[in-house]
């Protein structure tokens, strides 16, 4: 009688959490990039979501420029900057702040479409889609971000003093500002699971925030009760941080609390809306 000998196993390769299956399916990478493909390709092939898109950030830019650019400045603007140099980077976060509320409204209707039913039934990681709707509005922002720059340079004379190293910063800095909002967003989608309380929620804490800020006047002209706002007003530190790195003025101080505050909400708001998420639908 012969004796069978079986090779010896050695230690089995070490994987990576990331890269490892999620409940006996693919790993979590994987799942996070075929939804934000799928995602990304219902975008593209939608003409009005492209369309309107990219309309909403033009429209702003360009009547925002034109009305307040006739009117006189105000005593504490700064010296020898245009009010399109001055006003273009809170643009830039106004327009991140309404496309991050696109990320939570793209939630909702995955949950209104069955896409979410239908992946709970398969071995999908909770978090995957939500990473997904967050990468996805990361994007979008990304495509408005670069229409605008490149709208205001050729079309209406947008010159940065900072040059092309500090202004692809302060599109970045504008990016993670959409990035972290974008969380907020999709947390309250996990939690509301309505569009339309989702959109009053956006116009009632974005649109005052961003006038109660330093987006389109320097904060000293505001009036006095305004001036205590905007100091404490999160946008505040996002706006100076972004316009202190484009123009190459004061103000780049305000970048560590702006980064710090997107952080805390980014964190935030990943688990409250992984939390809400779970619910039963």
């Amino acid at each position: 009688m012969t004796t069978q000998l079986t090779p010896t196993a050695g230690p089995a390769p070490r994987v990576a959490a990331a890269d490892r299956p999620v409940s006996g399916g693919s790993s979590f990478l994987a799942q996070v990039r075929v939804l934000t493909g799928r995602s990304l390709r219902a975008m593209v092939t939608d003409p009005g979501i492209v369309l309107f898109g990219l309309i909403q950030p033009i429209v702003i830019l360009f009547v925002l420029t034109q009305v307040f650019s006739k009117m006189g400045m105000p005593p504490n603007f700064p010296e020898g900057v245009s009010y399109l140099d001055y006003v273009l980077p809170a643009i830039l976060v106004d327009n991140a702040a309404q496309s991050a509320m696109q990320s939570g409204v793209g939630l909702v209707e995955d949950q209104k479409n069955g896409m979410v039913a239908r992946l709970r039934s398969l071995p999908v990681h909770p978090g995957a889609l939500l990473v997904a709707r967050s990468l996805v509005g990361l994007v979008r922002s990304a495509v408005q971000v670069l229409v605008i720059m490149v709208l205001a340079m050729t079309v209406l004379g947008y010159s940065p003093h900072g040059g092309l190293a500090e202004l692809a910063l302060s599109a970045g800095l504008t990016l993670f500002i959409s990035f972290s909002l974008g969380w907020a967003f999709i947390a309250a989608g996990a939690w509301l699971r309505r569009a339309e309380p989702l959109q009053n929620l956006a116009l009632i804490f974005i649109f005052p925030l961003m006038f109660a800020s330093s987006a389109y006047v320097p904060v000293a002209d505001l009036p006095t009760w305004l001036q205590v706002v905007a100091n404490v007003n999160p946008l505040t530190y996002a706006i100076d941080a972004t316009r202190a790195l484009a123009l190459d003025m004061p103000g780049l101080d305000h970048a560590f609390p702006a980064v710090a505050i997107c952080v805390v909400i980014t964190v935030v708001g990943a688990v409250a809306a992984l939390r809400g998420f779970r619910r039963p639908l």
